[in-house]
């Protein structure tokens, strides 16, 4: 399994529109390579058409893609809300991890409960969450943002393995603690990748066939 989390960290929302663009242009990436890109959790920012981070599962023929978008990308361009405002750069960052599934999943138990909150006549009345429990280190997290329990299955297996395989990589969880675990700080500098205007055009195009590694 190969995950990819592009996030805005605590950017206002111009670097929420750069990672909303930043999704339909991995969308095209993958489609264009004939990989599978599935968006598994999305955060929207405040303000319409802006997201706070999204996460996606990409197929195993997309692993160079995800590598292209694995670390910070810089959106260069006037803001879209504020017509008057100097500043033109927008910072946000992307984050894979590729996950042996197989062998971490194995052991993990499900349990399902009942979803708390607004969510509709069938949230309520049905035990659609799902937590799922890292059995040997304890860790766990609870998903009721989908509509079936099957859903929410998927969504918690992935997040979980998400956080394991950034707790297995300790020397990076300490050059970057927030970068799998809600997005905090947002790293900012020399990016890997800019792109340009409200066409969202990046300086260096991704290409399958090439290693792209600043």
């Amino acid at each position: 399994m190969i995950l990819l989390q592009l996030s805005a960290g605590q950017g206002p929302a111009e670097c929420g529109k750069a990672v909303a663009l930043a999704l339909n242009l991995v969308n095209k990436q993958a489609k264009a390579i004939g990989a599978e890109c599935t968006v598994l959790a999305q955060e929207m920012h405040a303000h319409k058409g802006c997201m706070k981070s999204v996460l996606l599962q990409l197929s195993r023929d997309a692993k160079a893609l995800a590598e292209y978008w694995h670390g910070p990308q810089l959106w260069v361009c006037q803001s879209p809300f504020r017509a008057k405002h100097k500043r033109k750069n927008w910072f946000f960052s992307g984050s894979m991890a590729e996950i042996d599934e197989v062998a971490m999943a194995s052991d993990i138990r499900y349990q399902t409960c009942r979803a708390s909150g607004a969510g509709g006549q069938h949230v309520n009345t049905t035990d659609s969450a799902v937590r799922a429990t890292h059995i040997a280190s304890g860790l766990s997290v609870r998903v009721e943002s989908e509509r079936s329990q099957h859903a929410n299955k998927r969504v918690a297996k992935a997040l979980l393995l998400q956080k394991l395989a950034a707790q297995a990589d300790a020397e990076e969880m300490a050059r970057d603690k927030a970068r799998w675990q809600q997005h905090q700080a947002l790293q900012r500098g020399n990016p890997k990748n800019t792109f340009k205007g409200n066409q969202f055009s990046p300086t260096v195009p991704f290409n399958k066939g090439t290693p792209h590694d600043n």
